[in-house]
């Protein structure tokens, strides 16, 4: 199993942290870099699709990022325990005409 530091107990600096290197692979738009964050059977859903495994998260980001051009992702910590993190996450985008996308998560 690979780990991805800083792992639990998380205090308020460890919990930014993580929540800053997830937000820096996703900005990548890497899709292998980022499912390597994921397990090997890592379940996923997006709306209406769901499929599990790096192959299949890979196969999905490329699709997305094909679609969604100059894609950002913001991530704030909203509140941690030692072994949780709760993210609230903004992301936008360009579409292939130029309109800007946005989206805020919590």
């Amino acid at each position: 199993m690979e780990s991805r530091p800083p792992l639990p107990p998380f205090t308020r600096e460890t919990a930014h942290q993580k929540a800053r290197a997830a937000e820096d692979a996703w900005n990548s738009r890497d899709p292998t870099h980022v499912s390597l964050a994921y397990t090997i059977d890592s379940l996923w859903r997006n709306r209406t699709e769901f499929f599990s495994g790096r192959d299949a998260i890979v196969a999905f980001l490329t699709r997305k990022w094909a679609r969604e051009l100059d894609y950002r992702l913001i991530k704030e910590v909203w509140a941690f325990t030692d072994n949780h993190i709760a993210a609230r996450f903004a992301y936008e985008w360009r579409d292939d005409s130029g309109v800007l996308v946005s989206f805020l998560r919590q």
